[in-house]
């Protein structure tokens, strides 16, 4: 989700805030040992870790780094760097794991394109920029920033949500519509994993906590009203849930990495937090997991490979 965030919320500061598996037969080792190999991580920035050091990888537009979580997996897997492929990229939507991924530096294939019938462990963390989650952080920043330059902090109506009134009209809600949407596309995008790499165990891997579930203080320390907070973490959770749905409908694993980071979103404190805020403390992208984060969302993938601790 990331080179939209950067884009948007350049604006924003200067304002001053700031499948179905499709019929074919396909091995299935999910309740035995974690595989060794050949693994290929597939993602958005989430999985990339933009702006955590050290970058590498190619293109260098999408901004990979060898601390997030999937070269995180590959380590304590034991694995070979012939038997790891990060092909995730920043900015990358459901339809760039087939199509072509045009970056700032570089094009980057299409991320299916990775996995082979030797594949024996796929992870996919997806959807965020399908549903458009940076460009609605872009325009609730504005919509906080107006909020607040006219006083809306000082009124006590806790439910003040100016962009979402901006998304949900006449009973029907824009993000929901695209959440179905990405649904319908993650279903067939599943289905082709399964074909090209009939081999592999497949986990689905979902976002972190990236606001609270109440604002308590954290919309103008984010810019947001804080109905918005409630409503971006809604959207959030129904993103989530639509990923887990569509990972148990295809015969595959859902990582959960929601609940742990639950209080280390990007309004906790300093040391705890896994996603920074609009002003990164620490090496990252803003509203992106730290080097933190990404360890914890290892952590979540290992648990569900039954290779933690």
């Amino acid at each position: 989700m990331k080179n939209s965030v950067r884009a948007g919320l350049a604006g924003a500061l200067a304002f001053g805030v700031l499948g179905t598996a499709v019929g074919i037969a396909h091995h299935d080792d999910s309740d035995g040992p974690a595989p060794k190999g050949p693994y290929v991580a597939l993602g958005d920035s989430y999985t990339a870790g933009p702006e955590i050091p050290d970058q590498s990888g190619s293109p260098a537009g999408c901004d990979r780094s060898d601390r997030n979580y999937p070269s995180l997996v590959a380590r304590r897997l034991g694995l070979k760097s012939a038997d790891f492929r990060d092909v995730s990229c920043s900015g990358a939507t459901i339809g760039n794991l087939t199509g072509v991924q045009g970056t700032d530096d570089g094009a980057n294939p299409a991320q299916l394109s990775a996995l082979s019938g030797k594949t024996r462990l796929v992870t996919l963390g997806i959807g965020g920029n399908d549903i458009g989650f940076s460009s609605m952080i872009k325009q609730c920043v504005q919509q906080g920033v107006i909020y607040y330059a006219l006083g809306g902090g000082e009124r006590a109506d806790g439910d003040d949500a100016p962009c979402r009134e901006r998304y949900v009209s006449g009973g029907t809600d824009e993000v929901q519509e695209k959440i179905r949407a990405a649904d319908e596309q993650l279903t067939l995008a599943l289905g082709e994993v399964r074909q090209r790499a009939p081999q592999a165990r497949v986990y689905v891997v979902g976002y972190p906590a990236i606001l609270p579930a109440e604002s308590s203080g954290c919309g103008r320390a984010m810019g947001l009203a804080p109905g918005d907070v409630s409503y971006l973490h809604e959207k959030e959770q129904q993103l989530n849930a639509m990923l887990r749905a569509r990972a148990k409908a295809a015969g595959v694993r859902y990582v959960d990495t929601y609940t742990p980071s639950v209080g280390r979103d990007a309004c906790s404190a300093q040391g705890e937090r896994w996603i920074e805020p609009l002003v990164p403390r620490a090496a990252a992208a803003s509203v992106h997991p730290n080097e933190r984060g990404e360890r914890g969302m290892a952590d979540a993938v290992l648990e569900a490979l039954g290779t933690a601790g």
